[in-house]
Order: structure tokens, then C-alpha cells, then sequence
């Protein structure tokens, strides 16, 4: 009766294989595990991706 809409947000975490930093983004189209997306901000070592996930929104 009093349903709620839930929308799911897909996040992806970057992680340096460097100095272990990690970071959350938002999901883009083409991101698959363990891929080398860019430079790491804090020592220029090589990002990775390291996991996808979505976490649900009730609206």
C-alpha cells in the first residue's frame, strides 16, 4: 500500500596498488574489475579497480 521506489546507484572503489588509497566514484559504462584507470593522487602510483557495487535509495 505505502510501497517506496528503489532506485540502485552503482559505485565503483579505485584502489593504488602503491599506497593502498582508496577511493569511491560513481559507476561508469566499460569499468570492470582489476582494470588500471589512472594515476593515484597521492604518490602517482597506478589506480585499480577493485570492487563494484550498488547501494539501493528508497524514494
Amino acid at each position: 500500500m505505502f510501497s517506496k521506489e528503489k532506485i540502485i546507484v552503482a559505485y565503483t572503489i579505485e584502489k593504488c596498488k602503491a599506497c593502498e588509497m582508496e577511493r569511491k566514484r560513481n559507476f561508469k559504462q566499460g569499468d570492470y574489475l582489476f582494470a588500471e584507470t589512472s594515476k593515484c593522487d597521492s604518490c602517482e602510483g597506478v589506480m585499480q579497480i577493485e570492487k563494484i557495487f550498488g547501494e539501493s535509495i528508497e524514494k
